[in-house]
């Protein structure tokens, strides 16, 4: 059996005018998540663990996959890991073999936050805090 590793850097940065803890909590809080990801039809809440430094949250995910003119659902686990404070770390468990980890950060900067995150992401965030 091969086992193929990849690693793809996809975070950019984008400048949110509200600032860091504001921008952290409506990126945590899972009722948000289809705002913030295009690709994401429903959240389910499993479980949520405190840790020493926070908590851990399970989420079961269903997205839709285009595939030309069709679309695909797949359902898939899901984590965060939420701490007091800095960087939320994400962890996606899509298929067997794939598990996509990803990491957001929340700079205070003048006039708000500049996030860290997926690319995709980054627009849902941007346009939440442009709108509101």
């Amino acid at each position: 059996m091969s086992w193929w590793i990849a690693h793809a850097e996809t975070t950019l940065s984008e400048d949110v005018p509200a600032p860091p803890e504001e921008v952290r909590a409506f990126y945590v809080d899972l009722d948000n998540i289809k705002l913030v990801h295009p690709l994401i039809v429903s959240v389910q809440t499993m479980s949520r663990t405190q840790t020493p430094d926070g908590y851990r949250q399970s989420y079961r995910v269903i997205d839709r996959i285009p595939l030309g003119p069709l679309t695909m659902k797949i359902a898939y686990r899901a984590r965060l890991h939420v701490p007091r404070d800095g960087d939320v770390l994400t962890e996606a468990d899509q298929s067997p073999g794939v598990r996509l980890r990803g990491r957001v950060s929340f700079e205070p900067i003048d006039g708000g936050t500049r996030v860290k995150a997926h690319i995709e992401m980054l627009a849902g965030i941007r346009r939440h805090f442009e709108s509101g």
